[in-house]
């Protein structure tokens, strides 16, 4: 048993936020993105735990433009949060999420993935740290670590850090 567990929950300390980083989902369009990770990522941010310097960067198959991609995250995040939805909150972070549309197996997905990562770099001062979250069936962790390890993406240096999450 936690220290913080025998506390009243507004006397629990929620902690500090991250660092500045991108996240990059593979398989954005999803049941998982859907109903599990765009509600936690708002919940994250009605905490106070995201970065101000953090945004997300959806991979998906299907063409869209950035702004129906920011909409359908939006009901997503209205249909599966948990402790009801701020308008403003999710604007706020709706701001924050972008989109590469392509399959996960086709090499000209990953250099339009490496430019948008440093347009998001140099715009929202990430500093270079990124995550890959697959939320894709299990056939393409292997292409998809694989590709961004070919397109360097996965490659560790001036003390940003990269990770791949499956």
């Amino acid at each position: 048993m936690s220290l913080e567990a025998g506390r009243a929950p507004a006397e629990r300390k929620a902690g500090e936020p991250a660092n500045p980083c991108v996240m990059v989902i593979f398989g954005a369009a999803g049941d998982l993105t859907k109903r599990k990770l765009i509600p936690a990522l708002y919940n994250l941010a009605k905490e106070r735990l995201l970065s101000p310097d953090f945004a997300v960067i959806g991979v998906v198959r299907r063409e869209m433009s950035t702004e129906e991609f920011r909409a359908k995250m939006g009901q997503d995040a209205r249909e599966f949060a948990t402790d009801g939805f701020d308008p403003k909150l999710w604007e706020r972070l709706a701001s924050r999420l972008h989109y590469v549309c392509g399959h996960f197996d086709d090499d000209s997905v990953y250099p339009q993935l490496q430019e948008r990562l440093a347009q998001i770099d140099g715009e929202q001062g990430t500093l270079g740290n990124y995550f890959y979250y697959l939320a894709t069936a299990p056939e393409y962790f292997s292409p998809i670590v694989q590709k961004l390890c070919a397109a360097g993406l996965t490659q560790e240096q001036n003390g940003r850090w990269r990770r791949v999450i499956i």
